[in-house]
């Protein structure tokens, strides 16, 4: 599957990424002094719209958050990365990946916390989905994303039309 054709100028992955760091409070932590799942879905949802809006260059709203798996926990007082990058776009929705890392401050060890793949579309004034640029992958590892980010975006398509059509039931 190729780039959908865009009256837009395509531009590279780099031109959108986003990284944020935070410093875990106690105020987003739980009993066991580790992070909200909650938090972390935000900050995922903040950096990839951010992503996307630098893409789009309009406004955007986010439509998925594929599945999110939390790999390691976060503590209290641990600072947390947050990178989001524009992996692929359609005609008016783009696949932006986000991968949060938490840090020790005082060890500065870094681990892998979370992952996930969300999809924003680009709204027009009137909050209708637009136009938004292709994606130019440029190095090994943004090509790969691009490739993977397409067979994502055919499994979106697929499970929306299932739900669509009544064959998943959403309770």
């Amino acid at each position: 599957m190729s780039q959908p054709q865009s009256p837009l100028p395509g531009k590279p992955s780099r031109e959108s990424a986003v990284v944020m760091t935070e410093i875990v409070l106690p105020s987003d932590t739980n009993a066991l002094g580790t992070i909200f799942g909650g938090k972390i879905m935000a900050w995922i949802d903040i950096a990839g719209a951010i992503a996307a809006g630098r893409h789009a260059r309009r406004v955007v709203v986010t439509a998925s958050i594929d599945a999110l798996h939390f790999v390691a926990p976060v503590k209290l007082g641990h600072v947390v990365h947050i990178r989001a990058a524009v992996n692929y776009a359609g005609k008016t929705s783009m696949e932006v990946g986000v991968r949060v890392e938490s840090e020790n401050p005082v060890t500065g060890e870094r681990n892998h916390t979370a992952t996930a793949y969300t999809t924003f579309v680009g709204l027009n004034d009137s909050g209708k989905p637009a136009p938004v640029p292709p994606v130019i992958p440029e190095t090994p590892e943004e090509k790969r994303r691009y490739q993977e980010a397409i067979k994502r975006r055919a499994s979106r398509i697929k499970l929306a039309e299932d739900i669509k059509q009544g064959r998943i039931q959403q309770d």
